[in-house]
């Protein structure tokens, strides 16, 4: 690795390194030593960044769930627009990557860096989590501009999709479904809600 290499450019090479391994092997293949030799530096590389091989893990999740965050922040936007279900396909279409889908095998996988997440995230399953609280700011908006009923329970529902999204996306001997088999998926937990939906009260 040359020198006078920015920390931010170190960090993104080695989470890179480490989401291509997880797609390609999945979490018990991911060790310090694959992500060095995968990022092609060296060694210590990873421990002059980071305290433990579980803080980079951590940090790695922790890089996904910001991004998780300003995709939220564009869904929460298209409230108004679109069709409510549409919109929903497509962000649990973007939650529930490979990449994403590989993280949370990750942290199912180790008991270590479950124990670190717990210090910032002490409820639910980190990412998991944060894409539910997502869903249900979206919800609120589309709530607010009255294109999903004032009653609707917005946490119980984004509970719902995200469960839902999960059970779709999670199986990775298999190509991810189509976005018809989630428009489907979405369709079933929101029609209640929708207003116009012929569901709807």
């Amino acid at each position: 690795m040359p020198t006078g290499v920015a920390l931010r450019d170190v960090r993104e090479q080695l989470f890179a390194a480490a989401e291509r391994i997880l797609l390609r092997a999945g979490p018990h293949a991911l060790t310090s030593r694959a992500v060095t030799t995968e990022a092609g530096c060296a060694k210590g590389v990873l421990h002059r960044h980071f305290a433990d091989f579980d803080a980079f893990l951590t940090e790695l999740v922790l890089d996904r769930i910001a991004r998780l965050q300003a995709e939220a922040a564009a869904l929460r936007e298209a409230a108004g627009t679109g069709t409510v279900t549409g919109n929903l396909t497509i962000a649990l279409t973007s939650i529930f990557g490979p990449v994403a889908v590989a993280v949370v095998s990750l942290i199912t996988f180790r008991d270590d860096l479950r124990a670190r997440l717990r210090q910032t995230h002490p409820r639910g399953v980190p990412l998991l989590s944060e894409a539910t609280e997502m869903i249900a700011a979206y919800l609120i908006a589309e709530r607010d501009v009255g294109r999903i009923s004032a009653g609707a329970d917005v946490a119980i529902l984004a509970a719902t999709l995200i469960g839902a999204g999960h059970l779709l996306f999670a199986d990775r001997e298999n190509p991810p479904p189509d976005s018809a088999a989630v428009d489907r998926a979405v369709a079933a937990v929101v029609a209640g809600v929708v207003t116009g939906s012929p569901a709807a009260p």
